[in-house]
């Protein structure tokens, strides 16, 4: 009743202050959050409408970002009118062709060069770094990590940690983090958050929680994504291109080991927290469709803890317990 409600006012806002009649309005997409996004179209336009509902969800943090990101050559949509009191903002259509859609379709030869330029034209806008965004610091990485240990080892799995494992873990994975230089931070930087436009445009969408943070935390979104997984041979070409690109900008000081362990050890940190979100989606939501992304999104953390002596133990852990009792829950 509530979300009918919403729509009733929603419509009442397009057409009657708007002054923009409706030929068709239906669903565009949903995402992980409160919000929701709905086509709208009228005579030869169309338009995507916003559903943010102000107890749950800012309309200001969307802007200002959206602001931000098209300064730096980012394609955003156009914001073209707003309405703080309800909750909804009426935005640029996009279209319908998702980067996941695209590259399902064999486009990923033309499209992830274009997704990387478009990130470097981010992390390349050295204004945004004194821009007024939260910064990725040592207690927002740590509230992150307890995602994971909280929602999918605990509730979920109902399991339990060794601590100091765990601990030796989280320390690994914040000093790395802590440790490169910083950069704008999409935070959900992959293929369901960007649009293939016209002649392979990209577009970015859902920027909103945007912050200050590390240099390989987008990247490492693209191309360890939790939605697609590339063989390790390809995804070596993209990114050593693309560390040849920060270094040769002067954004990195380390040879590409260093820079290669950065993406690891961040990837990682990245992957559990989506872990746990899948799993909070899941237990607290009802939203269950990202369970089926657990398994891939745990085989990257997996091996990268193959790959550094460090995180053995972890690895061990996770393919002697947590993996048999993710496989007893499905």
């Amino acid at each position: 009743m509530i979300a009918d409600l919403r729509i009733i006012t929603l419509m009442d806002w397009l057409e009657n202050d708007l002054l923009l009649q409706a030929d068709n309005f239906q669903p565009a997409s949903s995402d992980a959050s409160f919000r929701r996004y709905f086509r709208f179209t009228s005579a030869d336009d169309s338009f995507i409408v916003m559903d943010a509902p102000p107890d749950k969800e800012k309309l200001a943090p969307f802007i200002h970002v959206a602001g931000l990101m098209a300064s730096a050559g980012v394609k955003t949509p156009e914001i073209y009118q707003q309405n703080f009191e309800d909750g909804f903002l009426l935005l640029e259509d996009f279209g319908s062709q998702s980067f996941l859609q695209a590259i399902a379709e064999g486009a990923a030869e033309v499209l992830y060069p274009q997704a990387l330029a478009s990130l470097f034209r981010l992390q390349t806008c050295r204004d945004l770094v004194a821009a007024d965004l939260p910064h990725y610091d040592q207690a927002l990485l740590h509230r992150e990590l307890a995602i994971f240990s909280d929602w999918f080892i605990g509730d979920y799995l109902d399991l339990t940690m060794p601590e100091a494992l765990w601990d030796a873990v989280q320390a690994c994975l914040v000093e790395s983090a802590l440790a490169q230089p910083v950069t704008c931070v999409h935070r959900d930087y992959h293929s369901r958050n960007l649009m293939v436009l016209a002649y392979n445009q990209i577009g970015v969408i859902d920027f909103q929680d945007a912050v200050i943070g590390p240099i390989t935390y987008d990247v490492v979104s693209l191309l360890r994504d939790c939605y697609v997984a590339w063989p390790e041979q390809q995804l070596a070409v993209w990114l050593q291109d693309y560390y040849q690109r920060l270094q040769a900008e002067g954004l990195v000081a380390v040879d590409y080991p260093q820079f290669k362990r950065w993406f690891d050890l961040m990837g990682m940190q990245r992957h559990l927290k989506a872990i746990g979100i899948f799993s909070r989606l899941h237990l607290r939501d009802g939203k269950s469709g990202y369970l089926a992304d657990i398994p891939r999104t745990l085989n990257y953390v997996i091996q990268v803890c193959g790959e550094y002596p460090e995180l053995a133990e972890f690895g061990e852990f996770l393919q002697a317990t947590v993996l048999p009792a993710w496989q007893k829950n499905t």
